[in-house]
C-alpha cells in the first residue's frame, strides 16, 4: 500500500472515532468456529435477524458436533429468520462435516498455526466461505489487523477514494495490502456505521458526514442532513458466551 493511501486511512479513522467513538468489543475473543458460523448467518440480512438465528442455532446445538448427525433441512428451519436458509444451512453443515473429515474433530483450533494469507486461503477453500467471512474470523476471533469488506465498507471505501473497484473482494485486496497497524477493528466497525447511518446506497446524508471533505463521491449532496440516529447493533462483537450455558 502506498504511503499516501495509508495516511488517508489513518485520517479517516481518526475522524470516524471523533464522530462515532471507539467501537466496543468483547473482552474475551470468541471461538473461531462460533465466529465463522455467525458470519455465515450474517450474509445478506441485518444483524438482529442473524443474531436471533445464531442464538436459535446455539440453543439447538450447544455442541457443534451435533450438526454432524443432523439433516441440512432441519438446520434450515432453525436459521430461517436470517434468510437464504438453504444456502446458509448447506454452508454450515458442509463446514462442520469437512472439518471432521479433515481434522477428526469439529474445531478451528489450528488457526493460530497460520499467518493471515495462509489462513484466508485455507478457510476460503470451504464451500460457502468467502473472503469476507474468512477475514471476520481473523479480525474478530483472532484479533489480527485485517479489515473485512462487506457491502458497506466496499461502498464507503470507494466513495472516499480508498479504492476504485467493482467488488468487495477487490476492495479487500487493496485495503489489506499493508493496512495501518492496530486500527482494523475500529476502522472496519465505524466504516460500517458510516455506511448504515450516513453514507447509504441512495440519498446519502452528505451534510452530516464526518468525512465529507475527504470524499470523492460525484453524487455528493451536502443539503441532505437526514441520518439514522439509532446506534447500529454489531453482531460479530456480541456472540461471545452465546450458548455457553448449554455446554456446562
Amino acid at each position: 500500500m502506498e504511503r499516501a493511501l495509508r495516511d488517508k486511512i489513518k485520517r479517516i479513522n481518526s475522524r470516524l472515532i471523533e464522530h462515532f467513538g471507539i467501537p466496543p468489543r468483547d473482552e474475551e475473543l470468541p471461538n473461531p468456529l462460533d465466529m465463522i458460523i455467525a458470519t455465515i448467518l450474517s450474509q445478506n440480512t441485518n444483524d438482529r435477524n442473524s443474531y436471533k438465528a445464531y442464538t436459535n442455532l446455539r440453543a439447538a446445538f450447544p455442541d457443534w458436533n451435533m450438526i454432524l448427525d443432523t439433516d441440512r433441512e432441519e438446520i434450515e428451519k432453525i436459521v430461517k429468520i436470517a434468510g437464504l436458509g438453504k444456502q446458509k444451512s448447506a454452508a454450515i453443515k458442509g463446514l462442520v462435516t469437512e472439518l471432521y473429515k479433515k481434522y477428526g474433530k469439529v474445531s478451528l483450533d489450528f488457526v493460530n498455526n497460520h499467518n493471515n494469507k495462509e489462513l484466508l486461503e485455507l478457510l476460503t477453500n470451504f464451500q460457502g466461505i468467502g473472503k469476507k467471512t474468512a477475514s471476520c474470523v481473523l479480525l474478530f476471533a483472532l484479533d489480527r489487523n485485517v479489515c473485512p469488506v462487506d457491502t458497506h465498507v466496499h461502498r464507503t471505501a470507494n466513495r472516499l477514494g480508498l479504492a476504485q473497484t467493482s467488488s468487495p473482494d477487490k476492495t479487500f485486496d487493496i485495503l489489506n495490502d499493508g493496512f495501518p497497524e492496530g486500527i482494523a477493528h475500529r476502522f472496519h466497525t465505524n466504516l460500517i456505521r458510516l455506511g448504515r447511518e450516513v453514507c447509504k446506497p441512495t440519498n446519502p446524508s452528505c451534510g452530516v458526514c464526518p468525512v465529507s471533505r475527504m470524499c470523492k463521491f460525484e453524487g455528493k449532496d451536502r443539503s441532505n442532513t437526514n441520518s439514522s440516529q439509532q446506534r447500529s447493533f454489531m453482531l460479530l462483537d456480541n456472540i461471545s458466551g452465546v450458548g455457553e450455558e448449554g455446554k456446562k
